[in-house]
């Protein structure tokens, strides 16, 4: 079976922070490493890890992301979602023009605002040493300052968090258009802000708790913003990271996904948004329902304990429709 040639792009989520939930800590990364091979062996579009310091602990995504560069020819290695606003943009720039060189130009940035929603999120910006008041200019000004340090000259920025005189960045990305950042954007937030600053900003949105109306609805507005500023938005890549459990047994599937989220987040915030759980029938048509709505790339996370099991029904039973 190979996907190389597909209607839409196939992604999945590693289970960075996902091994940490039960258990002991696992002595290395030969798990993560083993399904990133499996991916690229199949012929999917990529891979791709989460973020967060404290709030939801997990191994550090660009280190991980570094690491399977030297480990993969093919796949593109993406972060559903980075949290820029909680690093500095100079670090940050160096950081991810030598993991995207390292992989030969295959880095893709899904990225975030982040929110303070909870208690442990609130606790992660005071770690971090950032006041999560004003994030959302704050994550504006880095992403401006990452693709002006990637140009390979010069480059001049004041704003009102950040104050760059010159300084000269090498290396650069790999590709002369620079690492592509896909930056959230969801209905739910009813956040013109969001949809002005993808379109400015973005190569492209990810969402992730959107229904495939709501979604389109999205993809709509950000074209048309995208539009009145000049940029063409059939350019943009359009991504959406869905949630799933597949097991032909509906409520052994519910149960675990549940008991999952629910070590992940704290709670099992958003419900029904999440799924589809059951037969992986039931995955294959909704990820039908995104790219009916105008999604491009679908980046699939297992809502499980046993993410190789999970895998393995994925490629067998569902990515073959989108071959």
């Amino acid at each position: 079976m190979n996907l190389t040639d597909k209607k839409v792009k196939l992604g999945i989520l590693l289970p960075t922070r996902g091994l940490l939930l039960k258990g002991e800590q696992p002595v290395n990364m030969e798990r993560i490493f083993e399904l990133t091979e499996t991916v690229e062996k199949a012929g999917l579009d990529s891979v791709w890890v989460g973020d967060s310091l404290v709030a939801k602990p997990r191994m550090e995504p660009l280190s991980v992301l570094g690491a399977l560069a030297a480990r993969t020819t093919r796949v593109r290695l993406g972060t559903a979602v980075l949290l820029p606003a909680l690093r500095h943009p100079v670090l940050l720039a160096q950081t991810l023009n030598t993991v995207d060189l390292i992989s030969g130009g295959r880095l893709v940035i899904g990225a975030g605002v982040g929110g303070v929603f909870n208690d442990d999120q609130k606790r992660e910006w005071a770690a971090a040493g950032v006041a999560s008041k004003g994030r959302g200019r704050r994550f504006e000004e880095i992403i401006e300052i990452v693709q002006g340090l990637g140009l390979g000259k010069p480059f001049d920025f004041h704003g009102r968090n950040f104050n760059l005189d010159s300084p000269l960045m090498r290396p650069v990305p790999a590709n002369d258009e620079g690492i592509p950042f896909l930056l959230a954007t969801h209905y739910r937030a009813k956040s013109q802000a969001q949809i002005r600053r993808a379109a400015r900003l973005g190569a492209g949105i990810i969402s992730i708790s959107d229904t495939p109306d709501e979604y389109a609805q999205v993809i709509q507005k950000v074209n048309e913003t995208a539009s009145e500023l000049g940029r063409d938005p059939s350019s943009m890549e359009k991504a959406f990271h869905i949630t799933v459990n597949m097991d032909c047994d509906l409520k052994k599937a519910e149960a675990d996904a549940v008991e999952w989220l629910t070590g992940y987040y704290g709670s099992d915030i958003w419900g029904t948004r999440w799924g589809p759980f059951g037969g992986p029938e039931r995955v294959a048509d909704r990820i039908a329902e995104y790219v009916k709505a105008g999604v491009g790339t679908v980046v699939v996370r297992f809502a499980s304990f046993h993410p190789e099991e999970q895998l393995e029904i994925f490629l067998e039973q569902v990515a073959p429709a989108y071959a």
